[in-house]
């Protein structure tokens, strides 16, 4: 079944028996708390509030919402926080982890711990998944990937994180996921902008099957990824001109001003999610809205059913 919209991954986990559960890290915040208590009422996921109680109580009351259904663990600071979560995560009593009031980085960090945190499968990107802007129709998801994580990626990071992205994609139902290697420039121009040189070798990586039958391009500027005319004037032709359904940026600082622009400009609801880890971990901005929360939470629920669905199958 392929996802076409943001609010199909809420139908879609509610139809699932058993909606897993999410521990919610440092999690008094008024968004951060109403998208875990409209999870709950959708079915989507199961909420383990962790954090300063007193303070989470208190801020559910003003925004006229109850706690009293779901369990909750008491935490005075962040490392108490993430070591109850990744307790209950290493125990089977929570398949997903959320980021409330803690920055990405230090959550990032204590997964990534060799001793107390969770094996990583891979390298760890962020993958966010929004709606293509003016949709018409049936609709069509897309993603943007690195925004969150990453600084400055080589390419071989490039690569793990294209990875991540196309297991999302195609976990959404994109059989054949187009990924565009954004830069500023279609021509390679190196050393002056080194992205231009890693995506021309990414797309040579591609063309060599380093990822499956997914189709890559690059460099390629965005009008040119999102825009049929804007490739057509411009004389680009290539399956992704046009039809991106992965944006993959050269690095988080462009990243970070795409998801801003789609999200505050175009007041796009986007879902936030770091693959790599052997459980997705939901990492909405701050500035999110509940709404957008809500959508992380469906996006790292939907794909930890994948996983274990997948699981199921083999051991069949």
């Amino acid at each position: 079944m392929r996802i076409r919209r943001l609010r199909d991954l809420v139908t879609a986990c509610a139809r699932r028996s058993s909606p897993p559960r999410v521990a919610v890290v440092r999690c008094a915040e008024g968004y951060v708390l109403k998208a875990a208590v409209a999870a709950h009422a959708k079915g989507v996921a199961e909420p383990i509030l962790i954090g300063d109680m007193a303070k989470a109580r208190e801020t559910a009351a003003r925004l006229g919402l109850s706690l009293a259904r779901f369990r909750a663990v008491e935490a005075s600071d962040d490392d108490t926080a993430l070591a109850a979560a990744l307790a209950l995560f290493k125990a089977g009593e929570a398949q997903l982890i959320m980021k409330g009031l803690i920055s990405t980085a230090r959550l990032l960090r204590a997964v990534l711990d060799k001793e107390t945190g969770i094996p990583a499968r891979g390298a760890l990107s962020h993958v966010a998944v929004f709606e293509r802007p003016g949709t018409r129709g049936g609709g069509r998801l897309m993603c943007l990937t690195d925004p969150g994580v990453n600084i400055r990626p080589n390419l071989q990071r490039k690569a793990d994180i294209v990875r991540n992205s196309l297991s999302v994609m195609r976990a959404l139902g994109v059989t054949r996921p187009r990924v565009a290697m954004l830069a500023a420039t279609e021509k390679v121009n190196f050393p002056a902008m080194p992205a231009t040189l890693d995506a021309d070798l990414i797309s040579t990586m591609a063309r060599q099957g380093e990822f499956g039958d997914a189709l890559v391009a690059g460099p390629m500027a965005l009008d040119i990824a999102v825009s049929a005319r804007a490739a057509r004037v411009k004389g680009y032709e290539h399956p992704v001109a046009g039809r991106a359904d992965i944006l993959c940026v050269p690095d988080i600082e462009s990243g970070n001003v795409l998801y801003k622009s789609l999200s505050t400009f175009m007041q796009a609801d986007m879902a936030g999610v770091v693959m790599g880890s052997q459980a997705p971990i939901v990492v909405p901005s701050r500035g999110d809205s509940d709404r957008t929360k809500l959508y992380s939470i469906a996006l790292g629920a939907y794909l930890a059913g994948q996983t274990e669905d997948a699981a199921k199958t083999q051991g069949a």
